[in-house]
């Protein structure tokens, strides 16, 4: 094994030794950089990169990928799709044309009855406020992706873009991709005409990464995992960390504490921190992208969460006579399959949670890090810039950040449950949580697991419950 270990080593040396330019360059930028931070195979890295001469393009680090990404550009606004109604023979005939291409000659009666039926939700309407709606439920086996996928295809590409195709799972998301090349046999074509959008919680954060990276320099991160993160993010499909082609292995690979990997809690936008275009990398955003990929597409994959989200925004701007942004693109025929989790997906898309985790990491937003190495950026870093010399807006914002006092700060998870029992909370939030902590281990019959923790039922609350968590109300006011 060993032998072996060594073997696949050289070879990979030796491939890395062929990597055409500028390629090349670039990752001499990298090895070079973890070289010196003493990363064990930098020497080894450097050394097959500069086994033939390489130019110095590269000045920096290596690590400032997001000045190397392709923009994004603006393009002319989609205008209304058409209304041309769609022939339940034409969606037969593409259901047979699926399965052809798919391999399976044989049409199932079952399946092309449900193609047929299904085409009634894409009639055009008849009259205003009554869309067209249809429950459709059929057995195991019957081949629903592809039955509803024939219909919704055929309307696209009579009528323009798009059809929204929402699910529950990641893996019917990835199920409905698959099946997706039957209609569109042509990768580049699939690339633009069947698109999986998700929610910004899985898409990699380029600000975030400069951060990490920022911070890593400092010796206060994994620099080598951030610089492998960085390198896919050159040739990731979409940014995708947490269901794409991100290595879900990267992050663990170094003995590192969980808040310095280079893993997508750190990396993604996951409270909604977006300053969009105020953000310096907002013409690279793997985000932006994305949005503007589904606002052309014939077919768009998302979940239940993110189209429900999606919809609520719609309706918030429609009330209010507004028109669309860019950051978000009406929903209007949607396919919820999967549909018996909408109401889970529901309590999930719009319920809100307090917890230490999430009160530390808002201070630290607001704030910046206030430890060693304050290298990363607050609100005010981020706003500096937006704010000008409007004087009530910057005393705004000194009053955001000093309000953001009373959050958690940095070691508040050892003050409200050190080892030794003796808590020290420090301001309301972890006096309140020291409080249910106190509640949960009176009435928990059981100690819990790291996985799920101890539970018990809210209500009623012990005294002191309540009264910390006015405490703590009165100092998120």
């Amino acid at each position: 094994q060993a032998q072996t270990l060594r073997e696949a080593a050289d070879a990979l040396l030796r491939e890395l030794a062929l990597t055409p330019r500028p390629s090349r360059e670039e990752a001499l930028a990298v090895a070079e950089t973890l070289a010196r931070a003493g990363w064990a195979w930098g020497p080894a890295v450097v050394g097959a990169l500069r086994s033939v001469p390489v130019g110095n393009q590269f000045r920096s680090s290596g690590l400032d990928v997001w000045s190397r990404l392709v923009e994004w550009e603006d393009q002319a606004p989609v205008g209304e799709p058409l209304s041309r109604p769609i022939d339940p023979e034409a969606a037969s005939e593409r259901l047979k044309s699926l399965l052809g291409r798919a391999g399976l000659d044989e049409v199932r009666e079952a399946q092309d009855t449900y193609a047929r039926e299904t085409s009634y939700a894409f009639q055009p309407r008849e009259r205003e406020g009554e869309p067209r709606m249809m429950l459709a439920e059929a057995g195991t086996g019957v081949g629903k992706t592809l039955g509803y996928l024939a219909p919704a295809s055929v309307w696209a590409e009579a009528n323009g873009p798009s059809v929204w195709i929402s699910t529950y799972t990641r893996a019917l998301q990835r199920q409905i991709e698959r099946e997706s090349a039957a209609i569109y046999p042509d990768a580049l074509v699939r690339a633009r005409k069947a698109v999986v959008r998700k929610g910004r919680e899985n898409y990699l954060c380029l600000l975030n990464l400069q951060e990490q990276v920022n911070s890593a320099q400092l010796g206060n991160g994994d620099l080598v995992g951030l610089a492998l993160a960085a390198r896919w993010s050159r040739v990731s499909r979409d940014g995708d960390m947490t269901g794409g082609d991100y290595p879900a292995w990267l992050p663990t690979l170094f003995a590192v504490p969980p808040s310095a990997q280079a893993s997508a809690a750190n990396l993604v936008d996951r409270r909604g921190e977006c300053i969009h275009a105020g953000c310096q990398h907002y013409r690279v955003c793997f985000i932006e992208k994305a949005v503007r990929a589904s606002k052309r597409a014939d077919l768009v994959i998302a979940n239940h969460a993110l189209v429900m989200t999606q919809a609520a925004f719609d309706g918030a701007r429609a009330a209010r006579g507004l028109k669309g942004d860019n950051e978000t693109t009406a929903v209007k025929r949607v396919v919820f399959d999967e549909g018996h989790h909408l109401f889970d997906a529901a309590d999930s898309a719009f319920s809100a949670a307090l917890s230490g985790a999430e009160a530390a990491e808002l201070r630290r937003w607001i704030r910046g890090p206030e430890g060693r190495g304050r290298r990363g950026r607050g609100l005010e870093a981020r706003l500096l810039d937006i704010l000008g010399d409007k004087e009530s807006a910057r005393a705004a914002l000194s009053a955001v950040i000093q309000a953001a006092t009373a959050l958690p700060g940095e070691g508040w998870s050892g003050r409200i449950a050190p080892p030794d029992g003796q808590v020290n909370p420090i301001g309301p939030i972890e006096n309140y949580l020291v409080a249910v902590i106190e509640q949960l281990r009176a009435r928990s019959s059981e100690r819990g697991t790291p996985e799920q923790g101890m539970q018990c039922a809210a209500r009623p609350a012990v005294e002191l419950v309540r009264e910390r968590a006015g405490e703590a109300a009165r100092a998120l006011a």
